[in-house]
């Protein structure tokens, strides 16, 4: 058997399970930390048997059960703990043995998890970063990019937040109804960090990770149906359905990056676009404030809806990412509004805010403003400023796709 192929499949259940496997064995050790540990050490015996026994009929059962004996085992080392060994081991043998085959038809416990990581007495700061570890499977240095913060900040606030779990006596638990809403817009958060990270990938070789967008696409759906009448999660749903409709035109046969002026629309998901349409007409409704992810809904679907990139009602957009401003007053957000006014007024105008933006010095690691910036140089026919923009973008850029794009650009500014 090729050793890439078991390798590539233990990444793929990594994401895919990771954060059920963490929940399940967390429920029954009462730490987290634990079953983090635990389930890490199952991906390492993974990583070293598949290659050569190859890759088990039903891999959420054999990882659950290879990190239920590693968490014994450690159990079985520790002799304070040792009285404890049979009810864990009873415990879990009963999680492993309710698994079913069928992969979707697992309970989610990781909406459980989700919402502990989400607890108000986390501090807020560690709330998203915590999550995203144990529920989305991302590593330190995902979190810190995804995050615009740095890799050891991240490292501590995962402690710290872990450990807080462990002596507080957190429980894994979905929230009573009445107490939902208040720990919505952590969760909501996370789960858009996660598809993000799916949807233009921090690093590697792929613009796109299909298995955490639709990952995080499959727990909103979860979060909407447990909350029917709040419109956000709606909202949430149908940006990332109409995000993740784009994802086939969004790189080219080569794998190098489309951008959205340039994607070939026949290719855009049309299944994925007529399920969202509706979730937008039915939160987006006059004379009901509207919150971020309800808006940016609306804004994806405006370009949903034009047949052709010139077709884009980009005074609508402008209007769209004004109210999202009001609502959401970040600098990124600002960012994005100064591309509107940019197609919608022209590039002067466009360039003047992100100049602003700019001179501010809040995005001045976000390789997007200086590559956004570039384009509006260049459109303007500022080659010398353009490259230099570009030059900038490059030097912050991690994902390969995007790189190999702004190098393009740049050749481009130079006249190479």
């Amino acid at each position: 058997m090729d050793a890439s192929a078991p390798a590539d499949a233990v990444a793929r259940l990594f994401r895919a399970e990771f954060g059920r496997a963490v929940a399940v064995l967390a429920r029954t050790l009462g730490d987290v930390d634990r079953a983090e540990e635990a389930v890490q050490e199952a991906y390492a015996v993974a990583l070293e048997r598949w290659p050569r026994d190859g890759v088990p009929d039903s891999p959420a059962a054999w990882v659950l059960t290879t990190a239920k004996n590693r968490a014994i085992d450690r159990l079985r080392r520790e002799r304070s703990l040792r009285e404890k060994q049979a009810l864990l081991a009873r415990d879990l043998e009963e999680a492993v043995a309710d698994l079913p085959t069928e992969e979707d038809a697992i309970p989610d416990e990781r909406l459980e998890l989700i919402f502990a990581c989400c607890h108000p007495a986390l501090a807020a700061e560690a709330q998203v970063p915590l999550t995203l570890r144990l529920v989305g499977g991302l590593t330190v240095p995902e979190i810190a990019r995804a995050l615009l913060l740095p890799e050891a900040t991240v490292n501590q606030r995962i402690v710290r937040a872990k450990r807080k779990v462990r002596t507080s006596g957190i429980r894994l638990a979905v929230p009573p109804p009445e107490r939902l809403p208040d720990r919505l817009a952590v969760v909501l958060a996370v789960l858009y960090l996660v598809f993000n990270e799916g949807y233009a990938a921090s690093a590697g070789p792929d613009l796109v990770r299909e298995d955490l967008a639709a990952e995080a696409i499959r727990l909103t759906r979860v979060v909407a149906d447990l909350l029917p009448r709040e419109p956000e999660p709606v909202g949430l749903l149908a940006l990332m359905l109409l995000q993740h409709s784009r994802r086939e035109a969004r790189v080219d046969p080569h794998g190098e990056l489309v951008l959205l002026a340039d994607q070939d629309r026949s290719r855009w998901d049309a299944a994925l676009i007529a399920e969202a349409l509706p979730l937008v007409r039915r939160v987006m409704r006059p004379r009901r404030p509207a919150g971020p992810y309800v808006l940016q809904a609306a804004i994806a679907a405006v370009h949903a809806e034009a047949s052709d990139a010139s077709d884009t009602d980009w005074r609508r957009l402008k209007v769209l990412y004004g109210a999202l401003a009001h609502v959401s007053p970040t600098p990124v957000v600002e960012l994005n509004r100064a591309v509107a006014v940019a197609m919608a007024d022209g590039p002067q105008a466009g360039l003047e805010r992100i100049d602003a933006l700019a001179a501010g010095g809040a995005l001045d690691d976000y390789h997007l403003l200086h590559s956004a910036r570039a384009d509006l140089l260049r459109r303007l026919g500022e080659n010398a400023a353009s490259a230099h923009a570009y030059r900038r973008a490059l030097a912050l850029a991690t994902n390969d796709a995007e790189r190999r794009f702004l190098e393009r650009r740049l050749a481009d500014a130079e006249g190479r």
